[in-house]
C-alpha cells in the first residue's frame, strides 16, 4: 500500500544549528501545520521542540513535537540537517566522509518507510549528499533537491544591493556550480531589472567593473568561513533559504531556485548533482533552466563538475536500493 503524504506536514533530521534555525522558521511561517523534529540525540529534539513550541502562541496554531522515523513517513517534505559541523580551516568537502557515513545510517530508513514527498538536503558538502541521497533511496530525481547555492545567491544579491544601493530582490544573479570553493557567479547572466549589471554600475557611479565584480565573488565565496570563524556556524540564512524553498513546493509557486540536482548533459555534464538554476514545484524539479553563460564560465562550470565528480567516485555507495 502506498504511504499518503500530509501536504501541511514537514519533517526535520539533524536538531543542530542549522535544524533548530530551520525548526524555528518554519514555524514562524505558517507553511506547515505539523513539524516532527529528529536527532540522534532523542533528548535535544524534545529540547528545541518544546522550546520551539512555546512561540506558538505569538505566531498560530500548529503541531511541533520529537519523534521517529515511524512519525515522519507521510511528510510532505523530509528535510535532513544531520551531519558534522564544518570547523575553522575546514571547507565543505573535508566533511565528506564522516557524513555520507551518517546518510548511509539515515537515508534507507526512510526509504523502507514508502516516502512519497520530498527529500530536501542541507548538510554540507550538499551536492556530494544530494547525489548521495539519490543513490541510496532510489527515489526519482525530482523527489531529492539539495539546497544547492541558494544561500550563495542570496549572499550575491546581497552584495550587489549593498554595492549598488539598490533592494536586492530587483537584482537577478545566480551562484552556480559546487556549493563551495569551485563555485561560480554568473556575471555574464546577471542584470538589475532587466538593466545589465555594468550598465547600472554606471549608473550608480561604479566603473570599475572587473575589479568590483572579483572582490563581490570572493566575499561571498568566504562569507561562511568568515561567519565560522567568528561564531562557529552559520544557521540563520541557510534556514531562510530552506523556507523558501519548502514555500516553492507547498505552494507549488514554480518559481526558479538555484537548487542542487543531477546533470544529465547540460553544459556537458552529466552524472553528477551541482547546483543549477531548476523550476522548483509541487513535484519537487520540473525541469533545469539554461541560463546564459560565457565561454570562462562555462569552463569553471565544468571543473566545478569535475571536482565534485572525483570526490563521488571515491565514495563507497554499494547499499543503494535498485
Amino acid at each position: 500500500m502506498t504511504q499518503t503524504i500530509n501536504p501541511r506536514k514537514a519533517a526535520i533530521i539533524g536538531c543542530g544549528f542549522v535544524g533548530s534555525a530551520t525548526a524555528f522558521t518554519l514555524m514562524q511561517s505558517r507553511l506547515f501545520s505539523e513539524l516532527v523534529l529528529l536527532d540522534a540525540n532523542e533528548a535535544k529534539a524534545d529540547g528545541e521542540a518544546k522550546d520551539i513550541a512555546h512561540g506558538i502562541p505569538f505566531a498560530g496554531q500548529m503541531k511541533i513535537y520529537a519523534g521517529t522515523y515511524d512519525d515522519i513517513a507521510d511528510s510532505a517534505i523530509i528535510i535532513i540537517t544531520a551531519g558534522a559541523n564544518q570547523k575553522p580551516g575546514e571547507t565543505r568537502l573535508d566533511l565528506v566522509h564522516k557524513n555520507v557515513a551518517i546518510y548511509k545510517s539515515i537515508i534507507p530508513e526512510i526509504s523502507r518507510r514508502d516516502f512519497q514527498g520530498i527529500l530536501l538536503i542541507v548538510s554540507n558538502p550538499v551536492d556530494i549528499l544530494t547525489y548521495t541521497a539519490l543513490k541510496l533511496s532510489g527515489f526519482p530525481e525530482n523527489r531529492v533537491i539539495g539546497s544547492g547555492t541558494v544561500l550563495d545567491t542570496a549572499r550575491l544579491k546581497y552584495a550587489l544591493s549593498e554595492h549598488l544601493g539598490v533592494d536586492s530582490r530587483s537584482v537577478h544573479s545566480f551562484i552556480i556550480g559546487e556549493h563551495g570553493d569551485s563555485e561560480i557567479a554568473a556575471w555574464s547572466s546577471t542584470n538589475v531589472s532587466g538593466i545589465p549589471l555594468n550598465t547600472f554600475c554606471e549608473m550608480r557611479g561604479h566603473y570599475n567593473h572587473d575589479a568590483a565584480m572579483d572582490r563581490i565573488a570572493e566575499e561571498v565565496k568566504n562569507s561562511a568561513y568568515d561567519i565560522i570563524s567568528k561564531k562557529q556556524a552559520t544557521y540563520y540564512g541557510i534556514a531562510m533559504s530552506v523556507k523558501r524553498i519548502c514555500e516553492c513546493i507547498i505552494r507549488n509557486e514554480r518559481s526558479i531556485l538555484p537548487i542542487s540536482s543531477m546533470m544529465h548533459g547540460e553544459y556537458g555534464i552529466s552524472g553528477i548533482s551541482l547546483s543549477m538554476p531548476a523550476i522548483v514545484g509541487l513535484n519537487g524539479i520540473e525541469t533545469h533552466v539554461p541560463i546564459s553563460l560565457d565561454a570562462e564560465e562555462a569552463e569553471k562550470l565544468r571543473e566545478s563538475a569535475e571536482t565534485l565528480k572525483k570526490i563521488a567516485a571515491e565514495l563507497d555507495l554499494s547499499t543503494a536500493t535498485n
